[in-house]
């Protein structure tokens, strides 16, 4: 039986929620240049897919976090992800914006929650990590215990790796990177001469492909 993490890579390359194109490289909204683009906001449009990210991440919740009281997505590309594992788990559910609203009640944490309870944030995708531990930060200045993160795929950045150690917020996701590769050159996504590439991309992304 496939693991977890290569059977997640493989199916966000099936959907091609993952495209790797290092000869082409992509650019992200950061000037970065990346051989690889993760939407995961695609395998929502799979029900097969998404069922297994729902049930995968609520078996872990389960096993790593029973005391879980509620479930918070991180927006945008985390919320409905959040709402099924909470609904799966029969848990409350927030979600926490990139801002506080300028309008209205001004709230950055929307829906219900009590001071104290204890919470599981869902992400959908780590890079360096830095929006996803604002959301951590805003959750616990609410007075929210957090209990740590689960996310669907990560780079594996040494940036993020040192981001989360230092914020003290515990991390668990579903796939990452070197799954990713190793998967790829099995399904003739990549040879052999691209690897290189790839994993060089991974130690200093700022400054590949430039």
């Amino acid at each position: 039986m496939m693991e977890t993490d290569k059977m997640i890579a493989s199916l966000l390359l099936d959907i091609k929620a993952i495209k790797l194109s290092p000869d082409k490289p992509f650019t992200w909204a950061s000037g970065w240049k990346s051989p690889i683009y993760c939407d995961n906001r695609l395998t929502l449009s799979y029900p097969g897919v998404r069922n297994v990210i729902r049930d995968e991440f609520a078996g872990l919740c389960r096993q790593l976090y029973p005391e879980a009281e509620g479930i918070a997505g991180v927006a945008t590309g985390a919320i409905a992800h959040g709402i099924l594992v909470a609904e799966k788990l029969d848990l409350p559910f927030i979600y926490i914006r990139p801002d506080a609203k300028k309008h209205g009640l001004g709230n950055q944490i929307e829906g219900y929650f009590e001071a104290g309870h204890k919470y599981l944030v869902i992400e959908d995708l780590i890079s360096t990590g830095g929006s996803s531990l604002a959301a951590v930060a805003s959750l616990k200045e609410a007075g929210i215990n957090v209990l740590g993160m689960l996310a669907i795929f990560t780079y594996g950045f040494p940036k993020a790796e040192e981001n989360f150690r230092e914020a003290d917020v515990k991390l668990k996701t579903l796939s990452d990177y070197p799954s990713l590769l190793e998967l790829a050159i099995q399904g003739g996504y990549i040879n052999e001469d691209q690897v290189a590439s790839l994993e060089k991309w991974r130690e200093s992304p700022d400054s590949w492909g430039k």
